[in-house]
């Protein structure tokens, strides 16, 4: 197999079979946050053929503790064209979709009706990321969802595994009460933490039209959930 420079550790590792069915691969990446945009990188980095990221918003000065994408320059710009720019430069051959839009209502239907391999819910917002998961169940696609990542600190105590054996984390606590009113109590992975939240690190937020709290959040945190993330697709692609 003819491996180009970039992929040779890659290939080391994985072999060619392997390498050939992520190249071969599409996977969707929901959300280019702080967990969104290291888990997209990663599975770039890895040598995916096909790739569709969705986001529709900015890059602003808060971002800049805990996103690949936020730097004093890119404040303003939005963060899945950024992206883009990212990931051709790092694969030129990547065949890329983007969307910058706000997953809600008919968006999200639209963007799955496209063929995925596999797709990473990066959404930190309750109510998209409950109907988002629902229609990925609805379509029988291979799915991994990233829990709450602030509020905590040790990474030690991130976990993989069903909807149903996440524990100790109030998100997901509520993405799975939601979710049970539609009927879904298991089919996906999800990748959490039971760390105890640190109280002091959560306010209530009255300006937000999407989010009723801030929690603070430490630089490495996103960028662990996010690379769990990638690796629970790239494991179940090979």
């Amino acid at each position: 197999m003819d491996v180009e420079n970039w992929k040779e550790r890659t290939h080391l590792l994985l072999g060619p079979d392997a390498l050939k069915k992520l190249e071969q691969s599409h996977v969707l990446v929901a959300g280019l946050g702080g967990v969104g945009g290291y888990a997209a990188e990663a599975i770039c980095r890895a040598g995916i053929g096909e790739m569709t990221i969705v986001d529709n918003d900015v890059v602003t000065a808060t971002n800049r503790n805990r996103q690949l994408l936020a730097l004093k320059s890119t404040e303003g710009k939005d963060k899945t064209g950024l992206l883009a720019t990212r990931l051709l430069d790092i694969n030129p051959d990547l065949k890329l979709h983007t969307h910058a839009v706000y997953l809600k209502d008919d968006q999200i239907p639209e963007i799955l009706n496209a063929s995925f391999d596999y797709v990473i819910d990066a959404i930190d917002t309750l109510s998209p990321k409950i109907f988002f998961i629902k229609q990925c169940m609805d379509r029988k696609l291979r799915l991994v969802s990233s829990m709450g990542a602030g509020g905590r600190l040790d990474p030690a105590q991130v976990r993989v595994g069903d909807v149903s054996e996440s524990y100790g984390c109030p998100f997901a606590q509520v993405v799975r009460k939601k979710l049970h009113g539609w009927g879904i109590r298991q089919g996906f992975k999800v990748v959490f933490s039971p760390e105890k939240v640190i109280k002091e690190s959560v306010i209530v937020t009255d300006n937000s039209p999407n989010k009723k709290s801030t929690v603070g959040t430490i630089s490495y945190m996103p960028a662990m959930f996010g690379l769990m993330v990638a690796s629970v697709v790239i494991r179940e692609l090979i």
